[in-house]
């Protein structure tokens, strides 16, 4: 029931608040902005995020390559098609398709996988969280300070956590063992951690600066108004309940922030929509061809050789 409230709650407000941001489109404005970006400068946002997908896949091979023997290419394809279901499936569900293609391609247990993509999403989490500190608008200098040493101690705590391994038989249930296993399987994506930071943080400047030349493009505004935007856009993902597909959360968080910049809330709605459009579209095109092109499963690798 608790699930299903959840749902209904994100579609209501996902109706909601696309109603408001088309309500609040002037789409002759938005045609005339996207007239303002330059083919060169298409190019380049477009460029950027193929190489922020490069960057991600690498993130993803480097922890499972030595385990499973997976080949780059089958990595990418399925980095890919995950990235193309968490843009347009609802409610998030597209997440679904990391553990399901990891275990079928690739024999990866189902708790590794699902654990291995918590500690992705965390370290997405605190790499945009901490680097919101920079350019959120207004905010005092032991603040940001503050709010640094938060997320660091957090990014610390988490795998030092992991790598303790209590023994299972100090504690005994059903919960204990759970905790347990989702443990182990934590500690051996952190093991890994200072690289897994470090693709984390490339794949992440790299996307935040694309999406911040293409905002900043849209609207004929500095670059660091783009980046409020597009950090916008991301911290909106984060929120607990989502649109379908993201809209209308994705074009509040990112007119939000860009508010603070001079841009008028109806102009931002505006940047950010073309945006997410943007983002869509080359999510989808990436995945579609994906799917043609690059192979999957491993060469003699069969669903039944997957260890359950």
């Amino acid at each position: 029931m608790k699930s299903w409230f959840q749902r209904v709650l994100a579609l209501v407000i996902t109706s909601g608040l696309l109603v408001w941001v088309l309500a609040g489109a002037r789409w002759q404005e938005l045609g005339s902005a996207l007239t303002r970006v330059s083919p060169a400068e298409f190019l380049l946002a477009i460029l950027a995020f193929l190489a922020s997908y490069l960057l991600r896949a690498a993130r993803v091979h480097d922890e499972f390559a030595a385990d499973t023997g997976a080949r780059f290419v089958s990595v990418l394809r399925l980095t890919l098609l995950h990235n193309a279901s968490i843009n347009v499936l609802p409610f998030r569900s597209g997440e679904a398709t990391f553990p399901l293609l990891l275990k079928r391609w690739f024999g990866v247990p189902t708790t590794r996988a699902v654990v291995a993509l918590l500690w992705l999403r965390i370290q997405d989490a605190f790499v945009v969280l901490a680097l919101a500190a920079f350019v959120w608008p207004d905010l005092p200098g032991w603040l940001r300070a503050l709010w640094m040493l938060a997320v660091l101690a957090a990014a610390w705590a988490i795998p030092a956590w992991a790598r303790r391994h209590p023994e299972i038989e100090t504690r005994s249930g059903r919960f204990a063992a759970t905790v347990h296993r989702v443990r182990e399987a934590l500690a051996e994506s952190t093991r890994r951690s200072l690289r897994g930071w470090m693709w984390t943080l490339a794949n992440w400047s790299v996307k935040l600066l694309a999406q911040a030349w293409l905002l900043s493009a849209l609207l004929q505004a500095p670059l660091l108004t783009g980046m409020s935007g597009a950090l916008g856009v991301e911290l909106a993902a984060i929120l607990p309940i989502q649109g379908v597909a993201g809209f209308g959360t994705y074009e509040a968080g990112g007119a939000a922030l860009m508010a603070a910049h001079g841009v008028t809330f109806s102009a931002g709605l505006n940047a950010a929509l073309a945006l997410h459009l943007f983002v869509i579209a080359l999510a989808l095109s990436a995945g579609g061809l994906a799917l043609a092109f690059l192979p999957g499963a491993q060469p003699g690798f069969t669903r039944e050789n997957a260890d359950d």
